[in-house]
């Protein structure tokens, strides 16, 4: 499921291509047909993203789009080709096209509506002036374990299963310690290990986490091969003490984690 660095590019993206213009908007497949219709001739005033949620503004209108495990969006300059198979969103401006396919939701919603869903959403953070205190409050006040807070959206917005196993290593945290259980401190390094994370994700367009002196070519760009330390790594050495990658399904997910690095 992408990430929320991903969703961030992807509203900066849009806003380049086509934010004040008119556009042309259909539903190929169908199923977004009603929606379609209501935005079809308005102006894309503004795009935005919340966590791992799109959002488009149509002046009191906002299509709202989140991907899921298999949602894609692709786009080009005009013309733009034939619709094909099971495309649930194609939205036409002056020079540009996007399509979008496969989402887990697409809809139009109101200001009010809008609202609701933001209120069910954590703190981003890539997100200006994000509310860190709620982070840090929310977390010491469950017995939960932080592998499994940090994907409840409702903690902290846009945290998927890498960047989740990925800034615990990194600040060298027990995953299956409970919320309570740790610090402000503590607290306030993840998040702002995460903020670093993310931004360095929005500008490269990949997750790297690793330090250039933890990679096997520490020269150049990171290969694909070097830019974890523990996510996708299991029984593989650890990059810092050479201990075997644990990995375990955690809140639905695999997390992955050095038994000696994070106890």
């Amino acid at each position: 499921m992408p990430e929320g660095h991903t969703i961030h590019r992807l509203a900066r993206r849009h806003d380049r291509l086509l934010v004040g213009q008119r556009v042309c908007v259909d539903s190929p497949q169908g199923r977004f047909e009603d929606g379609a219709r209501v935005l079809d001739g308005r102006v894309l005033d503004a795009t935005d993203a919340w966590g791992k949620h799109l959002f488009h503004r149509y002046d009191d209108l906002w299509l709202h789009v989140h991907l899921g495990l298999y949602g894609k969006f692709r786009d080009g300059a005009l013309p733009a080709p034939p619709p094909r198979g099971a495309l649930r969103l194609r939205l036409l401006g002056e020079g540009h096209w996007l399509e979008l396919r496969g989402p887990t939701a697409c809809e139009v919603l109101t200001d009010a509506e809008r609202a609701v869903v933001l209120a069910r959403l954590g703190p981003d953070p890539l997100r200006r002036r994000p509310d860190v205190e709620r982070f840090v409050a929310r977390v010491l006040r469950s017995r939960a374990p932080i592998a499994t807070l940090l994907m409840d959206q409702s903690v902290v917005a846009g945290v998927g299963n890498v960047y989740r196993a990925e800034v615990l290593f990194r600040q060298r945290l027990d995953p299956y310690r409970p919320g309570r259980d740790l610090d402000a401190a503590q607290l306030h390094g993840v998040w702002d290990d995460l903020v670093g994370l993310l931004r360095a994700g929005v500008r490269a367009g990949r997750i790297i986490t690793t330090l250039p002196e933890d990679r096997e070519r520490p020269a150049g760009r990171p290969r694909r091969v070097d830019a974890h330390y523990v996510y996708g790594r299991a029984g593989l050495p650890c990059r810092v003490c050479g201990t075997a990658v644990q990995d375990a399904l955690v809140a639905a997910r695999r997390l992955f984690w050095c038994p000696v690095c994070q106890a």
